[in-house]
């Protein structure tokens, strides 16, 4: 099976997406298929190159990911008429997709993360005109036939059929995640004293939550509840750490501003750090005594499938896919609302938590599920494929 992936962001850039697809495509390819990503060429990568057997070929958009959507139709399209199926995702790489899929007679499948029509302005930094924009063009993605969708979660899917797409054209093929990293056998006991030791809150009751300081992941509410949470839990303090503030100035320097405001009071145990690597972030999860993940959406919910992983005590909104996710011990909080938050933190606190069966979402599966719904697909396409 020849099959070319259409993406506006591919490795080296890494987000939820980029993770997937970097593991689809290698994964794909490691089964004996032929793999070709055209993306949008970020500064210091290659036009061409080859990354464990998967062919990138890679787009100059003036570093832009929106350019992307017109600069990559014409290779696109000449690159579709030699593969047998078209895999792309929103938002940017659809169009081009879509379009080479139709003059070439290929099928192509979209995968939705997350639908945000009708949500721009809550769960961005844009402003009214830009969300707006942004609302329409996915509105318009949605009025293209694509031949199939593949969604991360159910409640995805309900959002997606929302939108006027038809169930029997729509998959949820959950994203993996890698087991044999995300264990906390891995991390050991003198790792995680270090952890807490570079914190500087060796002996304090720590809840941690991390992630972009995008407006959908929720942290003010976290930030919010703290407070009342230090006032029930002794030696609590929580650890917020970000990545790619630059990204996101404007929401990061609110956050801060809250974190300052929620410590005049002489609550010092508010702790903000900058992101770390992998491997770190391994260490510190499992260093520290809860997990709080406030977002207002989330399409799968990579860091709550870690964090379980790792056996943590986890607080949740029930925003999105973050109830069908969770497993373990757990509870879920009514997003937005820092009260009740603050008190499934103190409840978390004293042991009084949900406890269900271990979740278990792996790269095998996903890979499964996309390539069932690539053959079934072959198998009805005029042009079917004669790879494997």
């Amino acid at each position: 099976m020849k099959i070319l992936f259409v993406c506006e962001n591919y490795y080296p850039h890494l987000g939820g997406a980029e993770i997937l697809f970097k593991n689809l495509a290698e994964g794909l390819s490691k089964q004996g298929h032929q793999v070709s990503v055209l993306t949008h060429q970020i500064k210091g990568t290659k036009k061409i190159e080859a990354l464990n057997n998967v062919e990138i070929h890679r787009i100059s958009s003036l570093d832009s990911r929106y350019l992307f959507t017109f600069t990559s139709i014409w290779k696109a399209i000449k690159m579709a008429q030699r593969h047998d199926l078209i895999q792309t995702t929103t938002f940017n790489g659809a169009f081009p997709a879509w379009l080479a899929g139709k003059i070439s007679r290929r099928p192509v499948v979209l995968t939705v993360h997350e639908v945000w029509a009708g949500k721009w302005k809550e769960v961005t930094e844009f402003s009214w005109l830009k969300s707006r924009v942004h609302d329409l063009l996915e509105r318009m993605i949605y009025l293209l036939s694509f031949d199939r969708y593949v969604c991360v979660s159910h409640a995805t899917k309900r959002d997606l059929m929302e939108r006027g797409i038809k169930e029997p054209k729509i998959e949820v093929v959950y994203n993996g995640i890698d087991y044999s990293f995300w264990n906390h056998k891995k991390v050991t006991k003198k790792e995680k004293e270090l952890a807490r030791e570079k914190l500087g809150l060796k002996d304090k009751k720590i809840y941690f939550s991390w992630g972009r300081p995008g407006a959908s992941k929720g942290f003010e509410y976290v930030i919010e509840a703290f407070p009342q949470v230090s006032a029930k839990v002794q030696d609590a303090a929580f650890v917020l750490m970000l990545g790619s503030p630059e990204r996101y100035k404007k929401k990061y320097l609110e956050l801060l501003r809250l974190i300052e405001k929620k410590s005049a009071g002489g609550n010092k145990n508010i702790k903000l750090i900058s992101s770390v690597s992998y491997p770190e972030l391994r260490a510190l999860l499992a260093a520290v005594d809860y997990v709080v993940i406030p977002s207002i959406t989330e399409g799968f919910g990579y860091a709550v499938a870690e964090a379980a992983a790792l056996n943590k005590p986890i607080v949740i909104s029930d925003a999105g896919s973050l109830p069908e996710v969770v497993s373990g011990k757990h509870l879920i909080f009514s997003a937005k609302n820092s009260s009740d938050l603050a008190e499934k933190m103190i409840k978390t606190s004293l042991g009084e938590y949900q406890e269900t069966g271990k979740k278990r979402f792996e790269w095998n599966k996903t890979l499964s599920g996309y390539l069932n719904t690539y053959r079934e697909l072959l198998q009805k396409s005029p042009d079917k494929g004669l790879g494997n």
